[in-house]
């Protein structure tokens, strides 16, 4: 095949898609997976026709957390039979993680979803070991399963910059620790931006929270923050963020974290997400 017939082609399958869902296609095209997390899902269905909706509203996958009311043989058989895959637990700040790393590999999953959660009774030297021993005690039980370690960049944590955030990380002195890096969580209670975030945690980002508590339909405007001036109507400058994702040759999962709903809500929740991230 001729460059020239292989450059049309590819804007072709760009601007084919880009009538779907976003204007264009990015450098991140290609190499992210949509998720959303499975309690978003509001329609009242099976756990079978909630994976078979998703499915047919373009998402690639779903997040579980551990304590959602659900049946894990029934979770399990509808992976079986739709293909479609649950691609993490959410475990928070509990701390029985090899039980979550048994649920991933039940599930087929690759990670679980840790909140290394602040104890204010603790200083923060005390917290950064306490959570080192938790997780460092359950990394030999995610290296036998081959299930990843991804900590959380949230409120209730202690690690309030990304600094302090990739120490962890790299002191925690395994592969199979990571993070799960949720771009929105970096707007109104840290004073450093999602891509600075996003470039000094660079290949330890794992995986991806999508959020914009600025957006006037996906957001939550009781939690937007009056300095944060981002793109997309927002707060988060997601071109900077795209940048910093492409720079570090990202690849693998981002699952929105918003507020769910229906089919229709759930098909809008898709495209903004292509929109944000240019897929």
């Amino acid at each position: 095949m001729q460059r020239r017939e292989f450059l049309q082609i590819g804007v072709a399958a760009c601007v084919g898609s880009a009538s779907t869902t976003s204007a264009w296609c990015g450098p991140l095209s290609g190499r992210i997976k949509k998720a959303v997390k499975y309690h978003m899902v509001a329609e009242d269905l099976s756990v079978i026709d909630k994976l078979k909706l998703l499915k047919d509203i373009g998402f690639d996958g779903v997040e579980i957390r551990t304590a959602d009311k659900v049946g894990q043989r029934e979770v399990a058989d509808a992976i079986q039979a739709t293909g479609f895959p649950v691609h993490g637990i959410i475990n928070s700040n509990n701390p029985d993680i090899p039980k979550a790393i048994d649920l991933a590999k039940l599930y087929g999953g690759t990670s679980v979803l840790i909140v290394a959660a602040e104890d204010k009774k603790r200083s923060y030297a005390e917290n950064f070991r306490h959570w080192q021993q938790v997780i460092g005690s359950a990394v030999p039980h995610a290296e036998k399963h081959q299930i990843r370690l991804l900590i959380e960049n949230v409120r209730a944590t202690f690690l309030k910059t990304a600094e302090g955030m990739a120490r962890f990380i790299d002191e925690c002195d395994s592969p199979m620790v990571g993070s799960y890096f949720d771009v929105g969580n970096t707007i109104t209670w840290t004073e450093q931006t999602p891509e600075h975030w996003a470039r000094v945690l660079g290949k330890r980002i794992v995986k991806l929270d999508i959020k914009d508590r600025g957006h006037a339909e996906f957001g939550d405007p009781k939690l937007r923050s009056k300095i944060a001036i981002g793109t997309d109507g927002g707060e988060i400058h997601w071109a900077n963020v795209r940048d910093e994702l492409t720079r570090v040759k990202f690849s693998g999962w981002a699952t929105a974290e918003v507020k769910g709903g229906d089919r229709k809500r759930l098909a809008g929740i898709a495209r903004w997400m292509d929109q944000v991230l240019g897929l």
